[in-house]
């Protein structure tokens, strides 16, 4: 059943369709004060008429690039990056969505069993990403390829696992970026533990925790605020708001502005546009080095949109409308900082040239790399499930072998007899 997303910015009075950050969740019948600040705040409420406040009516929202390619400018959290890092950016958004673009082809094909695609994403994903110190760690769900890639993680190896040849793919401590997590939600605790852990060691580095909108009604993850709160962990919370968890649209899951959810917990919160690599970036850094510093935990609500679908098994458009995706196309991440590079001069033909060579390269190598993994051994699944040998796990791993071998007899046998 379809249903027809709206928004309010007050009691009766509609405003926008859902997706808006403008609108409200709860039409105006609740007004919550929001904790944004800036970087080295702490958990007191600041003054609400203070710089990047509000009163619930039109919630905060941190911008540095406007959807035109503008540059802007907002009072907490500025950024300043050479030519260089602007055209690093850029490359990274492009290689990112052309991989997504790849794994979802491939998927159709046949040749992974599920994907579920970053499309519109990529902004949040790669400006928090490239934020991370190299002694930081991630802890994802199973959407984060974009930081993935920032993390250093072949993209070959994040499709083992949806083509079912491994159970990860990557060594999680040698890029400090954890394997994907299926199970919603259960790896905010892991990364307020992680940082626990590191923050009991004495460690200088900052932990950050990836989840979207839906996940946030888990209890996992307020039982991670509660936990990373009182222990004031190093640690950051990026939640990736793309207004639908599955089908089920954000006004269906909260009352108030996800972002300010924070407050309740004893942390601070901000709102960023996460269509904006620029905000993504500066308030992720901002962000982590006030969780290095010591000054515990940060609630990142990155404003974002999905623009396909949940995963290959899904049909968004059974649930929203097709106006909503059109008004977010307007939003793109990638063509927003294009603007940005043409009407700056930062980049030329050769340069945009040369990475649409890169992208195709990166898509052949790819495709052929997925349909020529080779199958794992059978036994391979018995393998890591303990840290030392398991007289059980022995067991089992014995009988499961005899009796694939059994089949191999049986063949030898008939093979005989049709000889005879």
């Amino acid at each position: 059943m379809s249903r027809t997303p709206r928004a309010v910015t007050g009691p009766g009075k509609p405003d926008s369709v859902h997706g808006d950050p403008a609108g409200r969740t709860d039409r105006g019948e609740n007004v919550a004060v929001d904790h944004v600040g800036g970087p080295g705040t702490g958990a007191v409420l600041p003054d609400p008429a203070g710089p990047g406040m509000d009163t619930g009516q039109t919630p905060g929202l941190v911008q540095l690039l406007t959807p035109e390619g503008e540059r802007v400018e907002h009072p907490d959290w500025s950024i300043d990056l050479t030519d260089d890092e602007y055209r690093g950016l850029y490359r990274d958004l492009v290689l990112v969505r052309r991989f997504d673009a790849e794994a979802t082809a491939l998927q159709r094909q046949g040749e992974l069993g599920l994907w579920a695609s970053l499309l519109g994403q990529e902004a949040a994903q790669v400006g928090s990403g490239r934020a991370l110190g190299e002694r930081d760690y991630a802890f994802p769900t199973y959407r984060e390829h974009g930081v993935a890639w920032c993390r250093g993680v072949d993209p070959l190896n994040l499709l083992g696992m949806f083509r079912g040849v491994n159970h990860g793919g990557w060594d999680p401590n040698s890029n400090n970026f954890h394997l994907y997590t299926i199970v919603i939600g259960s790896q905010a605790l892991h990364a307020v533990g992680y940082a626990m852990g590191m923050q009991r060691s004495g460690g200088d580095a900052a932990v950050i925790a990836y989840f979207g909108d839906g996940a946030s009604s888990q209890g996992d993850v307020n039982e991670a605020f509660t936990f990373a709160a009182v222990f004031n962990a190093p640690v950051v919370f990026f939640c990736q708001n793309n207004q639908w968890a599955i089908s089920e649209p954000t006004e269906r899951q909260m009352r108030v502005p996800l972002y300010q959810r924070a407050a309740g917990f004893g942390f601070p919160g901000v709102r960023v546009d996460g269509n904006d690599v620029l905000a993504c970036l500066a308030v992720t850094r901002g962000a982590l080095e006030r969780a290095r510093r010591g000054e515990g935990p940060m609630l990142i609500e990155a404003f974002t949109y999905r623009m396909g679908a949940h995963t290959t098994s899904d049909d968004p458009t059974r649930y929203r409308l097709a106006a909503e995706l059109e008004a977010w196309k307007l939003k793109d991440p990638i063509e927003r900082l294009k603007a940005f590079l043409h009407k700056n001069g930062l980049a030329d033909a050769d340069f945009f040239a040369d990475l649409e060579r890169e992208s195709d390269e990166l898509a052949k190598r790819v495709r052929q790399g997925v349909r020529t993994m080779p199958d794992p051994q059978p036994t391979l699944m018995f393998e890591h499930a303990y840290a030392e040998p398991h007289p059980l796990v022995d067991e089992e791993r014995a009988e499961f072998t005899a009796y694939h071998a059994s089949f191999a007899e049986q063949g030898d046998d008939r093979n005989q007899e049709g000889g005879h």
